[in-house]
């Protein structure tokens, strides 16, 4: 193995492993830590945590666990991958996290760069933008669980990290770095460089790729494994014609349109009222046996907006009720023949692996950049499309199911 990666939730991580393959790595994708040391051989692991909303003290203590089976499988760098639009909340995970994996692995310093330009999300002078838009005037501000409060990374590192960060804010050069390692060299400390081109990217790459610890988005994954110039290929899963099932858990605008647009369509849908989940009168059972008989791909969802979630009492709980009925509905989907499911939404992904129990997977071929299909190689007839809510065309439940 040659890059071990833990990634803060299941979508982010097929998303990093999609962009490793792009870039000519073989990459087996984990769900949580293996539970054996005996696993397929890659070039990259990729675990996927639920580090993102977790508590900070057992997030820290997840990724830790995961780092060090990573290195006792051998790992010769490490990538800790976070969302692309980082976390805005003040006691957000991703600064403790990164700040545990140097001190366990005493790294002096990493860089930090949650950039994916092909998703529109670039860093310029240390701050965040999204399709050209700080992250803070992004609607992304509205998410329920981690509001966008602010775009400029330093300020939000401030808030989570131990450690300071010094903004690049002029072209990487050897003696920049040098700079910087001669005025902090008592301290650990992160690095903060433009990326909102490919050229960026690789220059970036030139210069910290051989970093022990890159901490990021999934931007960098495609340069980092081309500088490794391995003979591997993308894998190429055969297509599978079986009925889908598409389950939408997101809030997000995103989603929202793409819901609206697969409808407009003429493709079935359901909508689940989680005032109805909260009293008992619907249920995954419930749901599934009002829908079974259909012979048509469906999509399932509770998406609404984000002043609506907030308005039904606690969010979180909300938003866990929302996962675990759409986690149990992959599960009697499987049971009942279904073999192909396309999931919106992060923390919803993450809930229906962990339902369906499969622990690894191969990557397929992209639908969008950084939206691979996954075939689990437990159940080889399967296929999962996952995305972050934000990812995506308008079209994309349309274009995944024709991918697939």
């Amino acid at each position: 193995m040659l890059i071990g990666c833990i990634a803060d939730d299941f979508t982010g991580a097929s998303d990093i492993a999609s962009f490793f393959n792009k870039g000519g790595l073989s990459v087996v994708l984990f769900n949580g830590i293996p539970s054996e040391n005996k696993v397929e051989n890659a070039d990259v692991y990729v675990i996927a945590l639920k580090t993102r909303t977790l508590n900070t003290s057992q997030a820290v203590q997840d990724s830790l666990q995961a780092i060090r089976w990573l290195k006792n499988q051998g790992a010769k760098q490490y990538y800790v991958k976070y969302c692309s639009t980082f976390d805005s909340t003040p006691k957000g995970n991703i600064g403790p996290i990164c700040d545990a994996v140097l001190e366990y692995l005493n790294v002096q310093y990493s860089i930090l760069v949650p950039s994916l330009p092909v998703n529109g999300r670039t860093v310029e002078n240390g701050h965040l933008f999204v399709n050209g838009v700080p992250l803070d005037e992004s609607s992304m501000r509205d998410h329920p669980l981690t509001p966008m409060w602010d775009s400029e990374i330093s300020n939000l590192m401030k808030e989570q990290s131990k450690y300071p960060c010094h903004v690049i804010t002029q072209p990487i050069q050897q003696e920049i770095i040098n700079s910087y390692k001669s005025s902090n060299n008592s301290s650990r400390y992160y690095l903060i460089p433009d990326y909102s081109t490919d050229l960026h990217g690789e220059n970036i790459i030139k210069y910290f790729g051989d970093l022990k610890v890159i901490t990021g988005g999934s931007g960098l994954a495609e340069h980092l494994g081309r500088r490794y110039l391995t003979d591997s290929l993308t894998t190429e899963l055969a297509k599978n014609n079986s009925k889908t099932i598409f389950l939408a858990g997101s809030c997000s605008e995103r989603t929202r349109e793409q819901i609206a647009y697969f409808k407009e369509q003429g493709y079935q849908s359901y909508f689940i009222d989680v005032l109805n989940l909260k009293d008992a009168k619907e249920s995954a059972k419930t749901i599934w046996s009002e829908i079974k008989n259909k012979n048509e791909d469906i999509l399932i969802y509770s998406s609404d907006t984000s002043e609506n979630i907030q308005r039904n009492s606690n969010s979180h709980l909300i938003s866990e009720l929302i996962e675990e009925t759409l986690a149990e509905l992959s599960k009697i989907a499987i049971e009942d023949g279904f073999t192909n499911i396309i999931v919106a939404g992060g923390e919803t992904s993450g809930a229906i692996v962990k339902k369906l129990g499969l622990e690894a997977y191969k990557i397929g071929r992209s639908v969008t950049p950084g939206i691979p299909i996954l075939q689990p190689l437990a159940n080889t007839d399967i296929r999962l499309v996952l995305k972050s809510g934000n990812f995506g065309e308008k079209d994309f439940f349309i274009k995944a199911r024709a991918y697939i």
